[in-house]
């Protein structure tokens, strides 16, 4: 299978990066083929702005939907756009390893998001506006997971802990950025205490983290609901008989 690292921490000696490493040579022991986007070697530029169009539609205004429809379409995009969306193209499963900073994914990293998930691609797909998203779409049958390093200790991220349950605080990124697309997405692995993970800890740690990589393939993803299987039966609103008087993201997941 062919997999996509791609990663956001600056720092080799890190433990973001230790498990890019794991992860790296575990995969390519099992005989996949492993492609890595190191953001912050590549200097990646994580602004989304007027010179990602270099071929305007419209010089007068600059609207970002029909810009990113137009240099998709026309191809006009630039060459790194390019580059890292034939990377996705081209894998079977995308992997996100990155610190958790103020409760969300590094800039650089959602800057390649906004970036690379263009018009006609990400969404908009078949210029069918949001006709097709949320289990649908271009990245239909691909699987997505997030690997993430925490600084605070478990017990925080609870689903009664004061900095909020981690799944629901990452709903953005895997229901919204991921499952949008039509991603297979994991359950997040996490690391936390990150920064203290001693020598005796590591061990265990890599375990973990291989357990979940040997799994890559045939865990279950997170049952989010699908816009066209009837959950949705206007597109917008839960169907009334689906979690009555349950309200908040819980609704979008169905039990299993």
């Amino acid at each position: 299978m062919n997999i996509l690292l791609v990663h956001a921490q600056p720092e080799s000696t890190s433990l973001t990066r230790h498990l890019v490493n794991v992860a790296r040579n575990f995969l390519e022991s099992r005989g996949h083929s492993v492609v890595e986007s190191d953001l912050y070697a590549m200097g990646w530029k994580a602004v989304f702005d007027g010179e990602d169009f270099p071929d305007r539609s419209d010089p007068e205004r600059l609207s970002f939907i029909a810009e990113s429809a137009h240099a998709f379409a026309s191809g006009s995009q630039t060459s790194d756009v390019v580059q890292e969306q034939n990377k996705v193209l081209a894998a079977d499963a995308v992997i996100f390893v990155f610190p958790l900073w103020w409760f969300s994914m590094p800039a650089i990293m959602n800057g390649w998001i906004e970036r690379v998930w263009a018009y006609g691609l990400a969404y908009g797909y078949q210029d069918k506006g949001n006709a097709h998203r949320y289990g649908e779409g271009s990245f239909l049958g691909k699987r997505a997971l997030l690997a993430v390093s925490v600084g605070g200790p478990e017990k925080d991220y609870a689903p009664r802990g004061i900095n909020g349950c981690l799944e629901q605080l990452l709903f953005p990124i895997t229901h919204g950025t991921l499952f949008y697309t039509g991603m297979e997405v994991l359950p997040t692995f996490a690391v936390y205490g990150s920064g203290r993970v001693d020598a005796d800890v590591m061990p265990q740690v890599e375990a973990a983290w291989r357990n979940r990589l040997e799994r890559l393939f045939d865990d279950a993803p997170i049952p989010f609901r699908c816009q066209n299987d009837g959950s949705y039966p206007d597109r917008h609103i839960l169907a009334d008989h689906l979690a009555p008087g349950v309200t908040g993201l819980a609704v979008h997941t169905a039990e299993r």
